[in-house]
């Protein structure tokens, strides 16, 4: 292709909400850190090196009896609430800007677990509940 010499209207997705195929035998429970594996599927998030965080579940996907990409997941990129850590892995209000690492699919730890977790996202701040942090493309 050439470049532009005139206005194009360029195609668009929303770019907060998408909707990945489902990984056969999986099931994403709405509000779930969801991650894309290393084939591209999305998966709950767990703990493993080859996981992309790619945002929220923002319903159940049950594929639990299906096969890779019977179904599509509606997840939702941008800062969520995740759980925080225990103990020496837990985040700190000093630790605002860092990149954080999936736990499961609710949490997030300071570390990358001796190079075992892949990273969920950056943290934006952190309250008495939990870690915020922005989950997605966009980190």
């Amino acid at each position: 292709m050439t470049a532009l010499t005139k206005d194009r209207n360029t195609p668009t997705r929303a770019a907060d909400v998408f909707e990945p195929l489902v990984k056969g035998g999986t099931l994403i429970h709405a509000g779930s850190l969801v991650c894309h594996d290393a084939n591209g599927w999305a998966v709950p998030g767990t703990v493993a090196t080859t996981l992309v965080a790619i945002g929220r579940a923002e319903a159940r996907a049950d594929n639990s009896n299906g096969v890779d990409g019977d179904i599509r997941a509606r997840v939702r990129r941008g800062v969520f609430r995740w759980a925080n850590s225990l103990a020496g892995d837990a985040i700190s209000a000093a630790d605002i800007g860092s990149a954080c690492y999936v736990v499961d699919d609710q949490t997030v730890a300071r570390s990358d677990g001796a190079s075992t977790r892949s990273r969920a996202g950056t943290i934006v701040d952190v309250d008495d509940i939990g870690v915020w942090v922005l989950t997605g493309y966009a980190y």
